[in-house]
């Protein structure tokens, strides 16, 4: 393989491995990338590992410990261009529900020795550290998706990603709108497109799984949500921390519903 190649490096931090996994998820276009890029560093796929710098670098994973918090560091110097990819990397994940609690209570209840265990109080996402250049939202992300932005990096391009809504998506797959023909609480009018409307194709609300979109909303949805449908301020609550409960505009809507 020519030594010209660009190289392309893959990290995980604190994650489920889902997101990274859609590299190899990409199956029919997997070879053709193959011939394009050299892989330099990616030990769910290579045992191979060739040294920085590297050309691009996509990060699965929040920050959670502090080790964590220095290898982010490392990673970024040795990436000319970074992406954090996933919800996780992107917002903090699912384990970003910690920040609303007690993370020492939380590890005293799980752990019999929780001294053992280095843990920072906020899971947070690769940006709020390092400079990253471009967040692919999702979880997982859509391998539809990183196949756009790996193809617009090789050719020198800037990457073109949806900032609208899912109820577009919605309205280009035909669905019954579950929020006001359902009655469903859905997310969709202020999660970010690319999934598809993958859970409204299948009659269920939407998690917010992609995060916010670029003009979200939250307040105004939420007062649907009570007037509408009836729910309580817990309800909302739970309805906001879900996947990525620690987006700005997820995360400041629901602390407004707290008691």
């Amino acid at each position: 393989m020519p030594s010209s190649l660009p190289k392309l490096a893959v990290f995980k931090f604190t994650s489920c491995d889902g997101c990274q996994l859609s590299l190899l998820d990409l199956e029919d276009e997997l070879l053709a990338i193959a011939g394009r890029i050299r892989l330099a560093y990616f030990p769910e796929a290579t045992r191979s590992v060739l040294k920085g710098p590297y050309d691009v670098a996509l990060v699965e994973g929040s920050v959670s410990t502090p080790e964590e918090l220095e290898r982010v560091q490392q990673v970024r110097r040795s990436a000319r261009f970074l992406v954090a990819i996933g919800a996780c990397a992107t917002s903090g994940g699912i384990q970003a529900l910690r920040n609303f609690a007690d993370v020492d209570e939380f590890k005293a209840v799980v752990y019999a020795k929780p001294h053992y265990l280095e843990a920072l109080a906020e899971s947070t996402p690769i940006a709020q550290h390092v400079k990253v250049d471009l967040e692919l939202q999702g979880c997982p992300i859509s391998k539809t998706q990183l196949l756009t932005v790996l193809t617009a990096l090789l050719q020198g391009r800037e990457p073109r990603l949806p900032s609208y809504s899912v109820c577009l998506e919605c309205k280009r797959r035909g669905n019954i709108c579950v929020l006001t023909g359902r009655g469903l609480p859905c997310l969709g009018p202020l999660t970010r497109a690319g999934c598809g409307a993958l859970c409204p194709g299948y009659h269920r609300p939407c998690y917010g799984c992609f995060g916010p979109q670029e003009t979200p909303n939250p307040a105004s949805l939420s007062r649907w949500f009570k007037e509408r449908l009836g729910l309580t301020e817990d309800d909302l609550v739970r309805a906001l921390r879900q996947f990525t409960a620690n987006a700005p505009a997820f995360r400041q809507e629901s602390v407004t519903h707290e008691h």
